[in-house]
């Protein structure tokens, strides 16, 4: 399960999608997800798969590499379907006990597990085309305005940037100290739902005390190394828009005008 979380890694490959500059991946990640929201038919999803599939096709990362991630969410997912599916007023389609289906029920559910598939999916096209470095930078670049109201924005770019370069870290230990506690004994797997959260307290513990050893010595690390955030520090490698970069963006922005056009207006 744990090897099965995508979020925060980065697959290394040569692709159009990786050579894009990371201001225009965050950006598209964010009209993305806004699209998601704004679509309510069948249509509008339709047309949000065609996007999806593009450009996962177009970054070269395996498709089946980028779904292993749904299987992290599955819980969610599942709560959220049931939520929505029981608990929506509306046109009774199916009843039994003091559970009822609807249809409009039904659809809420149908809609929002397909906004959560797309989403964590999109998402992880992100992480997995673009280095944590590039992440930061762009990040910066982009919030670069609000340091006319004195906002630190080089500091939240940063802290942005190592805790998505320490999620597969913390996956990594978390994997090896469940390993240690198997080998001693410790049974993870057996019983019901609450059994099983109950075994993994005593992962906690360790898990907590190495993720602080872990952020102790990276800002021992940075100390040493006289960092002083963003400051008058320059670039070895500034970010310059390339002709790439406008065309996608141009290509972003008219999915959202058919998304909002299809799948909200017309039909």
């Amino acid at each position: 399960m744990l090897k099965d979380i995508t979020l925060g890694q980065y697959y290394q490959t040569d692709s159009v999608i990786h050579r894009l500059d990371p201001r225009v991946k965050l950006v598209s990640t964010v009209v993305f997800i806004i699209s998601l929201f704004i679509v309510d038919n069948f249509i509008g999803y339709l047309i949000a798969a065609a996007f999806l599939f593009a450009v996962i096709k177009l970054s070269k990362v395996p498709f089946s590499f980028m779904v292993r991630g749904m299987k992290s969410i599955l819980i969610l997912l599942l709560f959220a379907v049931v939520f929505n599916l029981f608990l929506t007023p509306g046109e009774v389609l199916v009843s039994f006990w003091k559970l009822k289906i609807t249809k409009e029920g039904l659809r809420l559910a149908v809609m929002m597990a397909v906004r959560l598939m797309f989403l964590i999916i999109g998402s992880s096209v992100m992480t997995l085309t673009t280095t944590p470095n590039h992440l930061t930078d762009g990040l910066e670049k982009l919030l670069n305005p609000l340091k006319v109201f004195k906002v630190p924005v080089h500091e939240i770019a940063m802290m942005m940037s190592i805790a998505l370069r320490f999620i597969p870290i913390l996956l990594e230990e978390t994997d090896k100290i469940m390993k240690a506690q198997i080998a001693r004994g410790a049974d993870f797997e057996s019983g019901n739902l609450f059994k099983k959260a109950k075994s993994l307290v005593p992962l906690l513990v360790p898990l907590f005390i190495s993720a602080f050893r872990r952020a102790n010595d990276l800002a021992t690390a940075m100390e040493a190394r006289c960092y002083r955030g963003g400051e008058h520090r320059t670039k070895m490698k500034p970010l310059v828009y390339a002709k790439r970069d406008f065309m996608a963006y141009a290509f972003v922005f008219g999915y959202l005008v058919l998304c909002i056009v299809f799948g909200k207006i017309l039909f």
